[in-house]
């Protein structure tokens, strides 16, 4: 059994207890973004529930061009006015800073996919960037309420960045 046939019989057990739909509109009214990590669990880690916040995963979870149109999409159509950053412990991505993707990555019509992944080595100057570039943004509405953190996957411990 393929890891996503697997994944479509455990929906069934999802589907059996399922209570929705939810309103479109965030009940605690915050955007997360953290790295896709596997390991990296979001909604165990804060205690999310479904409807609460906006999620958004990307490698090294750092606010690059394009997570910004995320954002800007939760704030002004989802309701949010908080944000907060989480990178991790251990994290892959600070294994290559200032990773870029190289060639011949590119989609059929030559599209190259941009951004830069990982602006440093260590999580406080990453994830303080991250803040500086969501505060900077001309699209993001509400930007007082910016908050990093770094989870330590040894421990399970969020430790703010300031």
């Amino acid at each position: 059994m393929s890891a996503t046939e697997k994944y479509l019989a455990n929906d069934q057990g999802y589907v059996s207890g399922f209570t929705g739909p939810l309103p479109m509109e965030r009940s605690r009214h915050i955007a997360n973004v953290a790295c896709m990590d596997a390991r990296l669990n979001i909604y165990g880690a804060l205690g999310l529930r479904e409807g609460e916040a906006s999620v958004i995963r990307n490698a090294g979870g750092v606010i690059t061009e394009d997570v910004i149109p995320s954002l800007t999409v939760s704030q002004q159509l989802l309701g949010t006015r908080e944000i907060m950053l989480v990178h991790h412990t251990d994290c892959r991505m600070l294994a290559f800073p200032g990773y870029t993707l190289k060639e011949p990555i590119r989609s059929e019509g030559g599209l190259r996919p941009s951004g830069r992944r990982s602006p440093s080595t260590a999580w406080w100057p990453t994830c303080n960037g991250s803040i500086s570039r969501i505060r900077t943004s001309p699209y993001i509405p509400h930007r007082a309420a910016v908050r990093g953190f770094v989870l330590d996957l040894a421990t399970g411990q969020l430790e703010e960045v300031k």
